[in-house]
Order: structure tokens, then sequence, then C-alpha cells
């Protein structure tokens, strides 16, 4: 699906496809071209209308972290990701942009909540984006804004799980270790998410290209940086909770096999005895005595005193 995005004066005209474009007159109205999921032939009508290339989805996520951002003669092509957190399973979505003249054009394989989201503010205030530029800079500074949010909620739940292990805690260890795991991936894959962007902004600062509108950069980029240190400090929280949360299983541990020796310990006189007793020798004076059932009861009870008391004794119960 194609949709672009025609600007003449202050008003702002949405056209599905590009059939319409047959003038110059027609391609210097559009000011964004965004294609969703598009087909073999509409990538192409694309390409031979505009003459560019565009990769393709398979290539956009191969290509090399140092060739995301690449700048040409007339025109910039930048591929971003854009995080997408679905059923509590987090990936980077690629974006490809491609800038030139006042012209964007993005090339995307799912639904972005950012781009519906600058959908709706581009409609209410066209004035405000008189070019492809600075559509594509909304989009990214919508997109840093995402972030911080899910950055915001996850802390939110690690300082909830935070407080489930040291007041709450059960026996359900393997749903706080699975927890764990997947906010210290879904962290990993914020802070990728981050640095993807503050590359590319950074390449787009020492660009010469739009020398004069380039005010939101720096701010973006301290935005960024600021929520980098938050993915850090994200990091160190879930590190220093999984090692408490592993020391709370060994105390527990420890405690269970505390009670089982201690359990051994009262109960291995009174088998010794008992063992003994059971012994068939002809010769055990105790064996016809009227009161040695008694005595050996007695001795079996003594025996399993004693080890608790001195237990107590020294502290160990």
């Amino acid at each position: 699906m194609i949709n672009c995005y025609v600007k003449k004066g202050n008003k702002l005209t949405i056209v599905e496809g590009i059939e319409f474009l047959d003038t110059n007159e027609d391609k210097n109205s559009v000011i964004w071209i965004d294609m969703l999921l598009p087909t073999i032939d509409e990538i192409k009508a694309v390409e031979n209308m505009f003459d560019m290339k565009f990769p393709t989805k398979q290539e956009s996520e191969e290509i090399e972290l140092s060739s995301r951002y690449w700048e040409e003669n007339n025109r910039i092509e930048i591929n971003s990701y854009f995080l997408v957190n679905e059923n509590n399973q987090a990936s980077n979505e690629t974006v490809s942009f491609i800038l030139q003249g006042t012209l964007l054009i993005s090339v995307r394989y799912k639904k972005l909540q950012s781009f519906d989201t600058f959908t709706k503010k581009l409609l209410i205030s066209p004035r405000e984006f008189r070019t492809g530029y600075s559509i594509f800079c909304q989009i990214i500074d919508i997109r840093i804004d995402a972030d911080a949010d899910t950055i915001e909620n996850l802390s939110k739940e690690i300082t909830k799980i935070r407080k489930h292990v040291f007041t709450d805690y059960s026996n359900d260890d393997e749903e706080i270790l699975e927890k764990i795991s997947t906010f210290e991936d879904l962290n990993m894959k914020i802070r990728e998410n981050l640095t993807d962007k503050q590359r590319i902004l950074n390449s787009l600062l020492k660009s010469q290209k739009f020398v004069d509108d380039k005010q939101e950069l720096p701010i973006m980029l301290k935005d960024i940086k600021s929520l980098i240190d938050h993915t850090n400090f994200n990091f160190e929280r879930l590190d220093y909770l999984q090692n408490i949360f592993i020391g709370v299983l060994s105390i527990e541990q420890n405690k269970v096999i505390k009670i089982f020796t201690i359990v051994n310990v009262i109960f291995l006189p009174p088998t010794l005895i008992a063992s003994m007793y059971g012994m068939n020798f002809d010769f055990m004076p105790e064996l016809h005595w009227e009161y040695g059932y008694l005595f050996s009861i007695i001795f079996m009870i003594l025996a399993s005193v004693t080890p608790l008391l001195i237990f107590k004794k020294k502290g160990w119960i």
C-alpha cells in the first residue's frame, strides 16, 4: 500500500497510489510517500519514477551498522530500528527512509504506532511540516518519546518484581527468573534501538544537507543519551535483582538442608539403639530383663532429645 501526502500551500491531501504523479509539478507537491507492505510492482514503480533504488526487507535487516546511514549527491538513505513489543516479545523492526530534496519516502513491512501517531498530527497541523526532512525528524522524535514511555514502564515492572522478591516471595522462582530474563531482553532491544538512532542523528547532524534546519537534532540526541543512561541503570538493577534472588533461593535451600540435617541427627541415635537391640545375639542381658523394653524406649527418647537441647543451646535452631 502506498500513501502519498500532497501539500499545496497550507492544504494537505492524502492520495493512495502514485498513478496521479504524471508531471514534475505533481512530484514536487508530494512531501511524503509512505509505503506499507509494498509489493514488488509498487517498489519498482516508485524506483522508476524517482530514479532510485530501495533495499529489500532482507537487505535492510542485513545492512551493517556502519552502512545504515548512506549519503549520496542528491539524497540520504537511512535504515532505522523501530521497537515492536508484541505478546511480551520485543523485536526491532527495520524501516528504510530516503530523503531526496523536499521528499521523504519510507518503506516498512509492519504497522507501527509511531507512524499512525504522526499521521494524525500531520493532518491536524500540516503547516508545521514543510518538507520530508521535518517529517522524518518528527517521526523519530515520536519514536524516542515512545521508547521513553517503554523504559518508564519497564522501570515500574522492575520495581514491582523487586518488592515481590523481598516481601512476597513464594515458590514461583521459575516465573520470577523468566520475568527477569524477559526484562533484560526488552532493555537490550531498547538500548540497541536508541544507539542506532543516536548514530543516525549524529551522521545527519554532521551532514551538509539541511544546514538551516537542524535545531531539533541536538535536543533529540540529548534525550537519547539520557535514555541510554537509563537503560544502563536498568541493566544494573536487573543484575542486582538477579543476584539477590539467587541469594534468596540459596537461603531457602539452606533452610531445607538444615531441617533435613537436624532430623537425620535426631533420629540417628534412636535408630542405632533400635538396630542394636534387633541383633540376634545369644548373650544380650536386656533381652530377658523385665524392664528391658521400657529401658530401650527411654534410652531412644533421651538420644533424640539430647541433640535438640545441644543445638538449641548452641543457637543452631
